[in-house]
């Protein structure tokens, strides 16, 4: 493997960056200096990202929502890829900013804010899980597909699903509610089963307690009532590259914590 490509890897989903960066981004840059950073929620639009200049990250890509102040995502990185791209080149799929790939030597870098299923609707189901699971699931998980033909892929992002019930503090409470349905559930299954290794659950197979996500209401950080829908996924093939997958819930500014990735690369 080559020795341009990123080793230090954090995904985190800043929930609007304007947002985090008043509550302490830039020096949670300064400390934790990944290689590259990907984030999901930025909540900017197009014509406000020239105004976020990150001097050790000089290759930044942004993916804005044609909606205003909502979804979005970015890649900061010290390294150049070798491409990118955004979306998923489907159009009902990418006017939310949601999807940008970057090519580095040793694999392709995806980060995701997959859509959530939202609240139930009348019929008491998430408004948009058939979108989700029938639609977007299906189509991402075929654009990673179609980029492991040329080499393997690492995404990473807010996959809006928590996979098993040691993923969340309340799993038989929140059984038929987004980002805990059998549906959702499945879809993950399904990426596990093309081959995907989820790399926390890699190294750390039967951890409790682990989470990226906290609702804001009933002290629920403080508490540990949390989810873990952030995710570090990799191609099986370069599993033992796998040398640490982490949480750190530590880090305030989000709703969310990052995660991060480290690779053992071969110079």
């Amino acid at each position: 493997m080559g020795i341009m490509s990123p080793r230090n890897l954090t995904s985190w989903n800043v929930n609007g960056l304007r947002a985090v960066i008043k509550k302490g981004f830039e020096s949670f840059l300064e400390s934790h200096a990944p290689d590259v950073i990907c984030l999901q929620e930025t909540k900017i639009s197009d014509d406000l990202v020239s105004g976020f200049q990150f001097p050790e990250y000089p290759y930044t890509y942004w993916n804005c929502a044609e909606k205003k102040g909502y979804s979005g995502t970015a890649i900061l990185s010290k390294i150049e890829p070798i491409s990118v791209s955004y979306g998923l080149g489907i159009e009902k799929h990418d006017k939310e900013g949601r999807v940008i790939t970057a090519e580095f030597e040793d694999y392709f870098l995806v980060t995701v804010y997959t859509p959530n299923s939202q609240n139930h609707d009348e019929n008491k189901r998430p408004r948009r899980l058939d979108y989700r699971t029938t639609e977007w699931d299906v189509d991402f998980l075929a654009h990673v597909k179609n980029l492991e033909a040329n080499k393997p892929v690492v995404f990473c992002g807010d996959l809006n699903v928590a996979h098993t019930e040691i993923d969340l503090a309340n799993p038989k409470t929140n059984r038929k509610n987004a980002g805990f349905t059998d549906e959702e559930r499945g879809r993950f299954d399904a990426i596990l089963g093309a081959g995907f290794v989820d790399s926390f659950r890699h190294l750390h197979p039967d951890e409790t307690e682990r989470y990226s996500w906290w609702s804001y209401r009933a002290a629920a950080r403080q508490r540990n009532i949390g989810w873990r829908i952030d995710y570090f996924c990799v191609s099986s093939a370069i599993q033992d590259a796998i040398a640490d997958a982490n949480i750190e819930p530590d880090v305030l500014g989000s709703d969310h914590c990052p995660v991060t990735l480290t690779l053992k690369l071969k110079p």
